[in-house]
Formats: C-alpha cells, structure tokens, sequence
C-alpha cells in the first residue's frame, strides 16, 4: 500500500462519508475540505477514527490555500459536482476549472494519483451545459496530469442520496407524476458503496486506466425506478407522460427556486439514456462488478416514506 494520505474534496457528501469511512477503515488518512466547517465538520468527524481525519476549511477558489493542502498529499480525490447552477457556481467553474486546477497541482507536487468523478453519458448530451461542462473537466484533467483515473458513473443512490430520497417525497406527496420522454431514458443506477468499493480498488491496486464507466448491475428505465419506487413506499400514484412543451415551461417555473426539482438543462440531459457506452472499460472490466440491487438497497430505508414510519421497518440483518 503505497500511498496513504489521501486530499479529498467535496468529502461530505453521500459518496464522501462512504468514502472516509472506508479508507480510515484500512489505515489511510485523509484530509477533507469543506467551505463550511461548522455545517459539515461534525459529519465528517464522526466517519472515521480520531487521528485519522484531518478537515480544513476552504474556498475551492482560494488556489494559494488549495496548493499548500498537496504537501503532504499522495493521492487527491475530487468528489464536488453540481446539478444546478447559482452565483458562482457555475457549471464552468466547478466542473472544469477547479477539476483542472487539481490536476495541475497533482503534477506539480508529484502526487500519486488523481481520482477525479465525472458522470456517465455526457459524451452524447453535446446540448447539455452540464455535460459539456463534465467532459471539458475530463479533457483539461488528462491534459495536465496523465495519471488521473476518472470515474463516470451512472446515477448513485443510497439513503443519504438526493435521488430516491426526493422521488419517494414528491410520490408522498404528489396525486399524478410526469413522465418526460415518456420515461423511457435508460439508468443503471449504482449504490454508493459499491462506487467507493471501485474508488477504493483504484487507489489500493494502482489502476491507472484514464476512463472507467461506474454502473450497476441493472439497466432500468426511469420509469421502472418511480414504478419500484412506488412499490417500496405502498402508494398508487398516475404516472401521466408530460408532452415536452409542458415540461419545459416547468422547468423555467421550478429553476428559480433556491433548490430546484427540474432545470431546462437537467430536462435535456434527460433525453439521453445513462448507460454504459461500450467505448470505455466498465467496473465489471476492471475486477469489481457493483453487487447491490437497486430495489433490494432502497427497501433498507424507504420505511421513512411509508404510512407506518418506523413500525413499518422490516429486519434485514
């Protein structure tokens, strides 16, 4: 085990706490960095043991803060993405520029490796600023650091997730569903574990392959997703395909909401399904096909959706 001190930014989110836990799990130390330490710091602490975590809080834009972290670094991570754009978080600057900045750091400070999650698709979603956005980063990352592995993986669920966790919400909630595209556009959705699992393998077996799709062991299109969905929370709910015009001008209604549930760019990258491409080696290629099933993982904690709470809670263990 070569490298030990692993830089991860974006560490508090559903894949970063998976993520920590993992590595200090088998001795290696991390350092995270958060914009907020008061918000995020007694999240992150808690993932691993005392010694084995060190959080700095930063601006991602603060480059002379940034360059001092990778002193002491073997390997950095880079976990931050957005789905939506505010203020200076633009797609640009997130997901190209400061992607980049690591990767030139990386090679000047002589890292390791440079683990970088990207997003699965975004090849062919050429009218998605998101996804232009994604595979620029991936164009600037290989340019300025060859020996960067980036990680593509399709949507990835867990109970701390943003994905089931809203959609079983809006089910609770809502009487009739839309269905873009008829909910037709094609997932395979993979647990977080099973991608820290690849993240981790990455790191420990020194696997330097550029591109690597993530995905699960299940193709699913959205529309089976709400259909599970529903079925794991007992609700019946019309599931109505929304002709494209209306789902635009709910798009413009619902994107200028301080978190908003649809975007126009996030309606145009649904046109595209998010499967494997067949142009790049999957985790399945690599050694460490993902294991969870999508339906049998959600099960574990959709209790908080269903009309016994708690009580409704079955016992997997």
């Amino acid at each position: 085990m070569k490298g030990k001190n692993c830089l991860i930014f974006g560490g508090s989110g559903q894949i970063g706490r998976h993520l920590i836990r993992k590595l200090t799990k088998n001795d290696y130390r991390v350092t995270v960095v958060t914009r907020n330490i008061h918000q995020k710091g007694h999240i992150i602490k808690t993932q691993g043991n005392a010694g084995y975590i060190d959080i700095i809080e930063a601006n991602i834009f603060d480059e002379i803060r940034i360059k001092s972290l990778f002193e002491r670094a073997d390997i950095c991570i880079n976990l931050i993405g957005i789905l939506y754009e505010k203020k200076k978080n633009s797609f640009k600057n997130i997901h190209t520029l400061f992607p980049s900045l690591l990767a030139k750091l990386s090679k000047q400070y002589n890292l390791k490796h440079f683990i970088h999650i990207s997003a699965l698709g975004i090849n062919e979603a050429k009218d998605s600023d998101y996804a232009r956005s994604k595979l620029e980063g991936e164009k600037e990352i290989l340019k300025n650091f060859p020996l960067s592995t980036i990680l593509r993986p399709s949507i990835v669920y867990s109970v701390d997730d943003n994905f089931t966790t809203s959609f079983m919400t809006l089910l609770n909630r809502l009487p009739v569903f839309p269905l873009y595209y008829s909910g037709k556009t094609k997932f395979m959705p993979i647990h977080s574990s099973d991608l820290v699992d690849i993240i981790y393998n990455v790191i420990s077996k020194n696997i330097y392959s550029q591109i690597i799709e993530c995905v699960g062991p299940e193709t699913l299109s959205f529309k089976e997703i709400i259909e599970k969905l529903l079925n794991l929370i007992d609700k019946r709910r019309i599931l109505l395909p929304m002709p494209l015009i209306f789902g635009k001008l709910t798009a413009k209604f619902f994107q200028l909401f301080p978190k908003p549930l649809l975007t126009e760019d996030q309606l145009r990258l649904l046109k595209y399904d998010n499967i494997s491409s067949g142009k790049y080696k999957t985790n399945t290629d690599i050694g460490f096909p993902a294991k969870y099933l999508f339906e049998k993982e959600v099960e574990k904690y959709c209790y908080m959706w269903k009309q016994g709470g708690e009580y409704s809670k079955k016992n997997f263990y």
